[in-house]
């Protein structure tokens, strides 16, 4: 059976809103902004909770993947509440293309919404690989470089204010800052400011600076990284407000910037035509748009080092840590940047580690937990812990989990051991021993 639901048009963009799931916070509010200069009416939704997920369920097979059910329970959640004129509304969801599930949201999202009674919902595919190109949302070049300015200054943010909130003399200050600023680059956004490379560079020392003024006494804590699969390790509703949680057991978190992952994308163009072959007209236009994003993710960097704050490498050094680990051609499940991700956040002072993967997808366990006994044999102190998000896996138990990575943390943060080198065959219970009978 075929299930259709109207595909957005152009026409629509005056009279309809266009609800956008919640992934990323505070990047999606600049996105949001971007969206409004461009004449779209949106709403990034917050309804949160386990009814979203039970809601999901109703309509999508547990075997589905765990973020298209969440994403489709939290539409129809907020369709179901009575909060809008179902008559002018519209859904976006976003689609990743190649291998992965995501490729098939937006059908399993059709499907959803015939079967919940909104057959008349249009629904609009934001994706840069040629999927549903009927329902694609239309997409300007000043629209395109606001939501990449907004990814930019979102990570920025994010990065200063979990690097400011761990230490704060007066709580608060942190979480002030960043609105603020977010006010201020929402107010750009919607002028046509700032949003060039050039301006964008600028802005950064600025921003930097402003977060520098807080009063900090920065004393020793368990420092905590979260990587994962794209939708769990950003999305509260996704990994059960993770970045709180971690918050709230004294720790410092390091959540590596959404632009990594826009990276990783426009990298494996140029990767695929190496490794396989193709156009290699679209692998130089890739490095040279590579090039120019890691340009201004450097100068974004610079700044933050220039007052004092942890700011990462280049996306090009990134792209050199998992050689020997994992083939740069390993693409799916978040691919050879998952693992990459992980040994930046140890090298760069984060050995604990939360990777944040849903149950069942076996990509992104191959490349995440599959990743973990090896980069523990390259770094000793890596303390790094795979937890499952699913609809039967439980809170408490998720947490108890982390807790447990938390007290070896705490225990190696007190008592401060140089760590001994590691071999996979140590890893794995020691060599093979051959007994011989007599």
């Amino acid at each position: 059976m075929e299930y259709m639901t109207p595909n957005f048009t152009r026409d629509m963009v005056k009279t309809h809103t266009i609800l956008i799931p919640n992934m990323a916070v505070t990047q999606f509010r600049l996105i949001q902004a971007a969206l409004a200069s461009e004449g779209y009416k949106t709403e990034v939704l917050g309804n949160c909770g386990s009814e979203v997920a039970q809601l999901g369920l109703k309509y999508v097979h547990n075997d589905t993947c765990y973020p298209a059910l969440l994403v489709i329970g939290q539409f129809l959640d907020a369709l179901n509440s009575g909060k809008y004129d179902l008559e002018h509304t519209a859904l976006l969801i976003t689609q990743t293309g190649g291998g992965c599930r995501a490729s098939n949201y937006i059908k399993l999202l059709r499907k959803a919404l015939v079967k919940a009674g909104y057959g008349n919902i249009p629904v609009a595919s934001l994706n840069f690989s040629g999927l549903e190109k009927g329902s694609g949302l239309p997409l300007t070049l000043p629209l395109i470089r606001k939501v990449v300015a907004g990814i930019f200054y979102g990570d920025m943010l994010c990065a200063l204010r979990s690097q400011t909130r761990a230490y704060e003399n007066h709580p608060g200050d942190a979480d002030a800052m960043t609105e603020k600023w977010i006010a201020e680059i929402q107010g750009w956004i919607k002028n046509d400011k700032n949003y060039a490379a050039h301006d964008m560079k600028k802005r950064f020392y600025d921003i930097a600076a402003d977060y520098a003024t807080i009063p900090v006494t920065r004393v020793p804590k368990v420092k905590v990284g979260v990587v994962g699969e794209i939708y769990v390790k950003y999305s509260p509703l996704g990994n059960n407000d993770l970045e709180k949680f971690l918050e709230s057991q004294d720790c410092e978190v390091n959540l590596p910037g959404l632009m990594g992952f826009v990276n990783y994308c426009i990298a494996n163009y140029g990767l695929d035509v190496e490794l396989y072959g193709g156009n290699k007209l679209m692998q130089t236009g890739a490095n040279a748009l590579l090039s120019w994003m890691d340009s201004v993710g450097v100068a974004c960097n610079e700044a933050m080092r220039h007052y004092g704050f942890y700011a990462p490498g280049s996306f090009r050094e990134l792209m050199e840590k998992p050689k020997g680990i994992i083939s740069l051609g390993a693409k799916m499940g978040e691919g050879w940047l998952l693992t990459a991700e992980m040994i930046e956040l140890v090298e760069g002072g984060y050995s604990n580690i939360v990777c944040a993967q849903p149950f069942g997808c076996l990509p992104n366990h191959i490349v995440g937990k599959g990743m973990i006994n090896k980069i523990r044999a390259l770094h000793p102190d890596a303390n790094i812990t795979p937890v499952d998000y699913d609809p039967s896996a439980t809170r408490v138990n998720q947490e108890n989990r982390i807790k447990l990575m938390l007290a070896v943390a705490r225990e190696k943060l007190q008592n401060p051991v140089p760590p001994a080198p590691l071999t996979a065959e140590d890893l794995a219970g020691g060599a093979p021993q051959i007994t011989t009978t007599v």
